[in-house]
């Protein structure tokens, strides 16, 4: 698999999400999914790519640690546990991995009863969802 975060990477990146002129990209955008390794279990990191945009994410058992993309607010109204990190344009976050050190901005009230707040890492994040979804198990 490409890596995105190398500087190869980003200039296809800006080349499949650009809005204007001919782009490589095939008909469908891209999806993909790993299982991501962490100290307290296992997650599954998503990216989607398409023509002008892309978000990542990581879902645990128990919630996501997700891009800006995600709206806390309606995640909140379904009982969602949600933390967002955000990039930016000159730097957006495209694969699973570029969560884990990104700061969370944002967190539904959910998340934030698993100890997660705004300042944490994404990887803290996560870390704070597989335990709290050992502690379900338990």
């Amino acid at each position: 698999m490409l890596n995105l975060r190398t500087p190869v990477g980003r200039d296809l990146l800006k080349l499949l999400t650009t809005r204007t002129g001919a782009s490589s990209m095939s008909e469908l955008p891209q999806a993909n999914r790993q299982i991501m390794q962490f100290r307290g279990g296992e997650a599954i990191g998503m990216g989607q790519l398409w023509h002008g945009g892309q978000y990542c994410s990581i879902l645990t058992k128990v919630g996501i640690v997700g891009c800006g993309i995600y709206d806390l607010e309606t995640a909140a109204e379904f009982g969602q546990a949600i933390a967002i990190a955000k990039g930016t344009p000159a730097n957006p976050l495209v694969v699973p991995e570029d969560l884990l050190e990104a700061e969370i901005v944002g967190v539904t009230p959910q998340a934030a009863e698993l100890g997660i707040a705004v300042g944490d890492t994404g990887s803290e994040a996560v870390e704070k969802m597989l335990a709290a979804s050992s502690t379900e198990n338990n």
